[in-house]
């Protein structure tokens, strides 16, 4: 290698990777924690050490250059190298104590790891735990996370797995919602329901067609992204909801609407990245999450 062509600062490319990603000058140096003057000398000892023009400016904002949608792949194979060379170190941990983010649902977040935490809690209290509860999937490969819970299977090659077993959701709501519009004696029945979906709505209704439910947009007064405020409308007799068994069979405020349904399959599998999983805080945490959604 011709370390003499290295003749700029790494740092301020990061700057300039930032900058391209947030697109403004003051959402990067906010995202840096620097001032905007800061950034905006990183950006010009940058542009005079590569000799070019990275962002012109355009109207009130600033568009990266041609020359600057060249040089930005470069950078941004550089923060994968240096992504992976922090995953790498961090890997090499063996001290049981530091933060682990673990990203989960928000049903499995709040129903579900409180137990578990308070069971490392006892057994690593040097170990702090940061709960990331989210219904879509956090990156691990971006350090969004280090362990994930997940009701899929994961397909990316780079990261490590574990199935810890399969479960059902039913269909639950209120004794008195099941009164007022039942009686629900066979899944046809549940067509004249209304129910409360969680994301997206077609994609919803479209999954339950293979459960023998035709539903259609009226069946759905109310939508929502979160499961805990599905739940908790659900909870208040509003529509039927579908929770996972060892949820909705444990709250006694709700009762299972169908009792002949077989339940709707779903696998949990627990999930790191594999450079993190040598890391002792995070392997410790993997297996105790392993062993308990195992039970």
């Amino acid at each position: 290698m011709d370390y003499k062509t290295l003749n700029f600062d790494w740092n301020r490319a990061k700057a300039f990777l930032v900058t391209a990603d947030k697109g403004s000058y003051s959402a990067a140096a906010k995202a840096l924690n620097l001032t905007q003057s800061t950034l905006g000398r990183q950006f010009q000892a940058l542009e005079d050490e590569l000799g070019v023009v990275l962002f012109e400016r355009v109207g009130k904002g600033i568009q990266i250059t041609p020359i600057g949608l060249d040089l930005i792949e470069h950078v941004m194979s550089m923060a994968e190298g240096a992504s992976k060379l922090s995953l790498t170190a961090m890997g090499q941990s063996e001290i049981l104590e530091g933060t682990v983010t673990i990203t989960a649902s928000e049903a499995n977040s709040a129903f579900v790891l409180p137990k578990f935490i308070k069971k490392i809690r006892n057994l690593a209290p040097g170990i702090n735990i940061e709960i990331v509860a989210k219904n879509d999937s956090a990156d691990l490969r971006k350090r969004e996370a280090d362990i994930a819970v997940r009701n899929f299977q994961p397909k990316q090659p780079d990261l490590i797995m574990k199935q810890v077993g399969d479960s059902l959701g039913y269909f639950y709501a209120t004794s008195n919602f099941i009164k007022k519009h039942g009686p629900f004696k066979s899944i046809k029945d549940l067509s004249k329901a209304d129910f409360i979906s969680v994301g997206d709505l077609s994609g919803y209704i479209e999954g339950l067609k293979a459960y023998g439910l035709n539903l259609s947009k009226e069946n759905f007064p109310i939508t929502t992204e979160s499961h805990f405020v599905h739940w908790n409308l659900v909870k208040d007799g509003l529509g039927i909801g579908i929770m996972p068994d060892y949820i909705g069979d444990k709250d006694k405020s709700v009762q299972r609407v169908l009792k002949s349904f077989k339940g709707i399959g779903f696998s949990t599998w627990i999930v790191s990245h594999r450079e993190l999983r040598t890391n002792r805080r995070i392997r410790f945490v993997f297996d105790q999450l392993v062993e308990y959604f195992s039970l």
